[in-house]
Order: C-alpha cells, then structure tokens, then sequence
C-alpha cells in the first residue's frame, strides 16, 4: 500500500513538473503579444478557477471542508497569488530558463520552513538538496550575460512563498482531499491577483490578438496544481519539491528550443547536478512527513473527530 501510494506520488509529481516546466514560455509569449505580468497571473488563475469550478460540480462532495481546512486553503492561496505577481514581474526582466531556474532554490525554502515546523528531514534527501544548490548556483552565476538583481530578488520571493503554501496544504491534505484542496486553493489565489489587477493595472491588450498563451497557461495550472496536491498528499512537500526540479529540465530545453536562449558549459553543468539530485529519488526512501501536534503550524489540524463516514473521506 505504501509503495503504491509513493509511486502515485512520484507520478504526480513528476506531471506537475511537466507541466509547471512549460510555464514560463508561455509567459514569455503572452508578454512579447502585449500581456502585462499582472494580467497574465490573474487571466490564467481566474480561468483554471473556472475550469475547476467545473470539475466539481460533477463530485459536488468534494466542496465540503472542515472550517480550519478551509482557512488554510485560503492563507496559502493567498500566499501563492501574492508569489505569483513576484513570479511574473520577475520573468518580465529574466530571460525564461535563468528566471525559473532561479525560482528552483524553493525546494530550500521548504526545507527551511519544515524544519521550523519540526519535521525531520532525511539523509538523503540532505545530500539530495547539497547537490540541487551548487547546480542552481552555476546556472545563475555562470551565464554569457549579467543578471537582472531585482527580478532576481523577486524572483526568490516567489520560491519563498510558494515553498510556504506548499507546506501549509500539506498539513490541511492529511485529511482533506486533493482536488478539494485544489479547488479553494486556486480560488483564494484567483482572488488575490484579480484584486492586484484590477487595483493596480487594469488593462488588457486587443482582443483582435492572439490569447492562446495565456489560455494555454490557464489550462497548465489547472493540471498542475491537481498533480502537485496529489504528489505533496502522497510524498509530502519537500520531496514534490525536490521532484518538481525536473520542471528546471523542461523550462531550459524548451527556452532553448522556443525562445531561442542559450546556456554556457558551467551552466549546463549545474544542469546535470539537478538532474543527479532527482535520479536519487530511487534511494530516498523517507516517508511522507507526518502530521504532529507540535509546531508553528499546529493550529491547522483539524479537531478531533469521531469515526463516521465523512464526505472527504468517500
């Protein structure tokens, strides 16, 4: 049981960063068509709100949440749309493979905040995070031209925020299900940047213009976010995190396939240090990380219940 259980959640995370990978090109694409980042973020996180929406009106169960859950999903929506408007200014003044690849220091982040939340953190998966890092560091610092410190610094703000939701629908998903989790997720983040847009840059480009980009992001985040709550539900956030790498893999080969960039020698060097820390997923045998009464984030467990046949248990 448990083996399967790791094995869905390798796959689902490994889908996610699939699609999470292709992200940023479509980003770029909506932004060289006229897309201001804050209309991106906030076009593409209202439409897969929508197309979730949809999902759920066929599995209405899944719309139940205990009140504390349902708190939680809207903190890290939040969180995450506030992570989203950094991601997207950030990409707006990086070239798409350096931006994300910048982005990916968030599996150190998620380190950090679990072990503030006193979780223990595998040997492994330590040796795992020593050879992710040196492989970040060579892809930013060794390039052909300078990089941009504000998107950077924006960028890395992005990894902070995102590693928090992560951790916070960790400890909601040890009894809420997935695509409940998704759902009210999405919809506090859809929220978030809608109100930034509006507030602060409320205008799109023709509609005479193509929108497939962002359309097309519409429908990568709603897939991803399914399989990242399914990956974090089954493995526990820091290894979806360290999975999620392989999303670094796709954004560089598809950078440089679509947009034309390029990477020097050290850089694909640090590519291959990335590629060797996920190829240890096979020895990193650590389990899901447990939910516990103790830590910063205790407040998100839900009180205790009696044994009766709850709709998110179906």
């Amino acid at each position: 049981m448990r083996a399967n259980r790791r094995s869905q959640g390798v796959v689902a995370a490994l889908a996610s960063a699939l699609f999470m990978g292709a992200m940023p090109i479509f980003g770029k694409q909506a932004f060289m068509l006229g897309f201001s980042p804050l209309a991106v973020v906030a076009l593409r996180s209202t439409i897969a709100t929508i197309l979730m929406l949809g999902m759920m009106n066929f599995q209405r169960q899944f719309f139940y949440i205990y009140p504390v859950g349902l708190l939680g999903c809207l903190i890290a929506g939040v969180l995450n749309g506030v992570g989203s408007i950094f991601y997207y200014t950030a990409l707006s003044r990086l070239d798409a493979s350096v931006g994300h690849l910048i982005y990916s220091f968030y599996p150190l982040f998620v380190a950090l905040w679990l072990w503030l939340d006193r979780q223990q953190i595998s040997r492994v998966t330590l040796v795992r995070l020593m050879l992710a890092l040196p492989g970040i560091y060579l892809l930013i610092r060794t390039g052909h031209d300078p990089v941009d410190l504000g998107g950077t610094f924006m960028m890395l703000l992005a990894a902070l925020f995102y590693a928090l939701h992560l951790i916070i629908n960790q400890r909601i998903l040890y009894e809420a299900p997935t695509p409940t989790v998704t759902f009210y997720t999405l919809l506090a983040m859809a929220l978030t940047v809608g109100v930034a847009f509006l507030v602060a840059h409320p205008s799109l480009p023709a509609f005479t213009l193509s929108w497939w980009p962002v359309v097309g992001m519409a429908g990568i985040t709603f897939l991803s976010r399914l399989t990242l709550f399914l990956g974090v539900k089954n493995l526990g956030g820091l290894q979806t995190a360290l999975l999620g790498l392989s999303e670094l893999l796709v954004t560089v080969f598809l950078a440089q396939v679509w947009l034309g960039e390029r990477l020097s020698l050290a850089q694909w060097t640090g590519a291959f240090l990335i590629s060797s820390s996920m190829l240890l997923i096979a020895m990193d045998q650590a389990a899901p990380e447990q939910r516990t009464n103790s830590g910063w984030l205790r407040w998100l467990n839900p009180p205790h219940l009696p044994e009766i046949d709850f709709p998110w248990q179906r």
